[in-house]
């Protein structure tokens, strides 16, 4: 059996602190490392912060082939367990896909308070209608990808997208929609206007449908779609932290 060698600084990582906890879950096709400075933000406040990384990520983009939402999902929960271990209260942060996989998580477990950033529930591409005729002719399609004024390691990420994933990434987005009014606890939903993969009205599409009582959407004027890398990156820290403060009340 072939040995997963992972790709540098896409390790999972667990920041110790104090008795409330953080778990951050990273996008699609992404790793920990997109969530590394957010990780070590909220350290410095005194979370202990678990980030987890989800099967077929951070290896070889054939490994994420044979993967679904479903293992993507464990991975996540597994997660969740472990920081349960560790902390008195949990707080979940996901980012695209792992936005979704923490809306799914505050559905369906005691979460604290969560955290959506970027995710999607409408995608700005246009070929979605054709994904099965591509499937047929191809496995994975290229990535434009963006350069971030930040060093590469925060940066860790497949250069393609596995088209079999894509269709369990838009299984998962269905489930969320549905798992929505489920949400309950204090919600933060944080969107870049400009971004070209998720559309802005995804966002406000997630707090209509949310359960919570306290919830905030937070727009980003300037940022691509990977907002914890991007150049308003120190303002989704500050946003983050302060909403994960129990004093939390905002409808």
């Amino acid at each position: 059996m072939k040995s997963l060698q992972i790709m540098p600084g896409a390790e999972p990582f667990l920041l110790t602190g104090g008795a409330r906890g953080v778990l951050l879950i990273h996008g699609f096709t992404g790793t920990p490392a997109e969530m590394r400075l957010l990780g070590e933000h909220l350290h410095e406040k005194g979370f202990t912060v678990l980030a987890v990384r989800l099967p077929g990520h951070g290896t070889e983009i054939q490994d994420m082939e044979s993967t679904t939402w479903r293992h993507w999902y464990g991975a996540a929960l597994d997660g969740l367990h472990l920081l349960t271990s560790l902390c008195n209260e949990i707080n979940v942060v996901g980012l695209s896909m792992g936005g979704l996989l923490a809306l799914k998580l505050a559905a369906e477990y005691p979460v604290a308070r969560v955290a959506a950033l970027s995710a999607p529930i409408f995608l700005t591409t246009r070929r979605l209608p054709l994904l099965p005729l591509y499937r047929a002719f191809r496995r994975f399609i290229p990535k434009k990808r963006r350069v971030y004024d930040i060093d590469p390691r925060y940066h860790v990420a497949y250069d393609s997208t596995p088209l079999a994933s894509l269709s369990s990434l838009l299984d998962l987005i269905q489930s969320v929609q549905e798992d929505l009014p489920n949400v309950h606890c204090p919600a933060l939903i944080i969107q870049s206007r400009r971004e070209h993969t998720v559309r802005p009205e995804s966002a406000t599409f997630i707090q209509e449908h949310l359960g919570s009582q306290a919830k905030e959407l937070f727009w980003l004027e300037k940022s691509g779609h990977v907002i914890t890398v991007d150049i308003e990156r120190e303002k989704v820290f500050t946003k983050v932290a302060d909403f994960l403060q129990p004093t939390f009340t905002k409808e």
